[in-house]
């Protein structure tokens, strides 16, 4: 049995190597995002200075262990076997929680999915315990500590309400006095913003990520024999002002002599800050809990005791880590930082609810977007009753948006915003999370960088009546995560737990085993949709300004589409015919993922039209027109696709086997109808397009004909009402599909010979 205690220390270490990576895959949101935002700097540099940041974080990082040793319930009431439970049912519940948020590109609080893990294991052995004893459920607030858990819940809401109010008065400020064009503002203005920032953002790297540790509690006698802390606690006015005033004179020379961007300078240390003070106060969240077992397994080890009788007051008591081990923790975070897909994708979703242009919009509106957009508009159209036209003039003034001309293939190189919103996002950060820190209260850094983010995007106008619902009803399903969060990681931690306590021996092995599964699955999963977002049978933008160019760009597209729809069509009637439910299932999200990237394009529609010259408007309706037709063919798919699932899916009599070699004959005169299509599109020999048209005559006869034979079998021998549904809704459907095509092609051969062939023809003449 005591064999059984380091097999989970084992397991603990390859467990909190494993969280490290998860957790910063998740957490590189908080000190990346205005950075990357704005684009201030190359990503290289900005990488280099996270990583640095979170680097000696890490190591300053040791003060902060005792949260998971003690914080959270009292460790004198449970045994070392009970305590190594708790220990083993938190990490295991943590990675796994972490690593579903980070699939989903969810940002979520490591420092609350840590507390109500360890809180919800610690109830579960509670409860346990008290019932082993026939004891009263009160006497749980004996081994929990109740009143962190309610200041956690506390800091939860505070920080949602004060970080997007803040955020949202300081930005509108911000710009009210910087407006856009900042550059042009006089040097003091930019000196004084400077200094007010840097301010800000040096005090939190002392208050927040340094406060904390062991070095902040020695005495030194540059400030008069006392402690670090004491001196950052006690003269926060003059530390302010003295600081104020010289970052100020140093960013007046800076502009002045060096002619430096004071604004990059304030993101490049504001993104050290958030980096270091991550780090340092956030690693508790990975390796406390392995690191407090690790003590409680060498206590228990020399003390010759049982393991149910060897009670944990040992982790009441203060133990410092060791520094080797907090440097290897801060290289995995580091590693992790430049190679994690799963960050970047995190990192995408905040940077796309800021965005101050238009981008994809990940979250569909919902009644509470709605509501809230409404209510918004509301208190907008009664302030400009209430402020004078001249005032509301200029305050629109300072909100109006440069115009930066760029073709669409260069859109993607403008920054989501611009530099004076990532400072405000940096130094509104740094200042509430300093507060906090200074209070005792318990903020979380995710709660806070990302609500401050989205306050500053609603100030500077970024959430438009184009948007506005979409990046509420983001901001509100990210703040559900938070919450969800709380309570998944309480659920699922005490439930761990109960299973361990039911016999640790065998449920161990087989928890540990069934996470690990599942971390290599999400793995395995996220590896094969990076792979598919990047394939080259994606739809692409077109984004060429001419006529010609818009033929020949839209040809790829033509040619994916009817390489995929003869897929999906075929895998259909296989499906269908083989009562295949995995296939057809499968089959289903293929055509929504391609029906929403005809859609994508339509969406950009209005950018194609800005971006044509006056001499190609024609292009336009052409464009229009086809993307008309994919979408009638995408919308035939879905139908073939959706009726074939349900068939099977319920259970239903199969077709025929008359029917289904009907239908075979079908789907290879189709298959055969777009691979010609797609090889003349693929390889751009319009030519052929009239050879393909001259089969709809072909098909539709034999369409018609099955109609008639299906007619004919069901006044006769017919019996299944469904089989008869589907068939003929399979036929008609193939009917639609194949007009669309045609129609497709007609329109395509018809602009080939009035845009491109003549002036190929001039061309040879000349």
């Amino acid at each position: 049995m005591e064999n059984i205690y380091l097999y989970m220390i084992i397991a603990l270490a390859f467990l909190a190597i494993a969280d490290l990576v998860v957790g910063i895959s998740n957490d590189a949101v908080n000190f990346l995002n205005s950075a990357i935002g704005s684009k201030a700097i190359s990503f290289k540099t900005i990488m280099i200075v996270a990583s640095v940041g979170v680097a000696i974080g890490a190591i300053f990082s040791s003060g902060m262990m005792e949260v998971a040793r003690k914080g959270i319930f009292n460790p004198g009431e449970f045994m070392f076997n009970e305590i190594m439970i708790i220990f083993m049912a938190v990490m295991i519940t943590d990675i796994l929680l972490l690593d579903v948020f980070n699939s989903l590109g969810m940002p979520t609080s490591t420092t609350v999915s840590i507390v109500f893990e360890l809180l919800g294991a610690a109830v579960a052995m509670a409860l346990i315990k008290i019932a082993a004893d026939e004891g009263s459920i009160g006497e749980v607030v004996n081994y929990i500590n109740t009143s962190k858990a309610s200041q956690i819940i506390f800091g939860i809401l505070l920080s949602v309400l004060v970080a997007f109010s803040i955020g949202a008065i300081v930005q509108w400020i911000s710009r009210l006095l910087l407006s856009y064009d900042f550059p042009k503002k006089p040097n003091w203005v930019g000196a004084l913003f400077s200094g007010i920032a840097l301010t800000c953002i040096t005090y939190f790297i002392f208050m927040k990520g340094l406060k904390g540790t062991s070095y902040a509690k020695e005495t030194y006698d540059i400030i008069g024999g006392g402690t670090m802390k004491e001196f950052l606690e006690n003269q926060v006015f003059y530390i302010v002002l003295v600081s104020s005033i010289i970052w100020s004179l140093f960013s007046y020379l800076l502009i002045v002599f060096a002619k430096t961007n004071i604004y990059k300078l304030i993101i490049i240390v504001g993104t050290f800050a958030l980096a270091l003070a991550f780090a340092g106060n956030d690693l508790v969240n990975f390796i406390g809990v392995p690191v407090a077992a690790y003590n409680a397994f060498t206590e228990w080890s020399l003390s010759g005791i049982p393991a149910t009788e060897f009670p944990m007051n040992v982790l009441a008591s203060k133990v410092p880590t060791n520094n080797w081990l907090l440097f290897i923790a801060g290289m995995v975070m580091v590693a992790t930082l430049w190679f994690s897909t799963k960050a970047k994708n995190v990192v995408k979703t905040s940077l796309d609810l800021s965005n101050q242009g238009d981008t994809k919009e990940r979250f569909q509106p919902n009644i509470l977007s709605r509501s809230f957009v409404r209510f918004a508009i509301g208190a907008s159209t009664v302030s400009s009753y209430l402020l004078p036209n001249s005032w509301q003039d200029k305050i629109d003034q300072q909100f109006t948006k440069p115009v930066i001309k760029l073709t669409n293939n260069k859109l993607h190189e403008l920054p989501a915003f611009d530099l004076v919103r990532a400072a405000v996002n940096l130094m509104v950060a740094a200042v509430l999370i300093s507060i906090a820190t200074s209070y005792k209260l318990p903020l979380s850094t995710t709660y806070v960088t990302f609500m401050v983010a989205m306050g500053t995007s609603l100030a500077d106008r970024a959430w438009g009546a184009e948007s506005a619902v979409y990046r509420v009803a983001g901001v509100l399903n990210v703040i559900g995560g938070w919450f969800l969060t709380a309570l998944c990681a309480f659920s699922a931690s005490a439930l761990v737990a109960y299973l361990l306590n039911l016999n640790v021996e065998v449920m161990f092995p087989l928890l540990l085993l069934a996470a690990i599964t599942l971390l290599v699955r999400s793995s395995i999963l996220h590896t094969k949709k990076t792979k598919e977002m990047a394939s080259e049978d994606r739809l692409k933008k077109t984004e060429s300004s001419s006529i010609q160019g818009v033929i020949i760009e839209s040809a790829n597209n033509i040619s994916n589409v009817l390489k995929r729809g003869k897929k999906i069509y075929k895998l259909s009637f296989s499906g269908l015919s083989r009562q295949d439910l995995d296939v057809l299932k499968k089959n289903k999200k293929q055509v929504v993922k391609l029906s929403d990237e005809v859609d994508e394009l339509r969406d950009n529609i209005f950018y194609f039209i800005k971006n044509l010259d006056e001499s190609s408007l024609g292009a336009s309706n052409f464009y229009i027109l086809i993307l008309g037709y994919l979408q009638d063919m995408t919308q035939s798919l879905a139908y073939i696709a959706k009726v074939t699932h349900k068939h099977v899916h319920n259970n239903h009599k199969k077709l025929k086997f008359n029917q289904i070699k009907e239908l075979s004959q079908i789907n290879d005169a189709i298959e055969h109808l777009f691979s010609e299509a797609m090889d003349a599109f693929k390889d751009q020999s319009f030519e052929k397009i009239n050879t393909v048209i001259a089969k709809k005559a072909e098909i539709l006869e034999s369409l018609k004909s099955n109609i008639e034979i299906q007619v004919k079998r069901t006044r006769t021998e017919e019996s299944s009402p469904k089989n008869t549904t589907l068939y003929f809704s399979l036929l008609l459907e193939t009917k639609d599909l194949l007009n669309a095509t045609i129609s497709l092609l007609q329109e395509y051969h018809r602009e080939y010979d009035s845009s491109i062939k003549p002036a190929t023809i001039s061309d040879e003449n000349d």
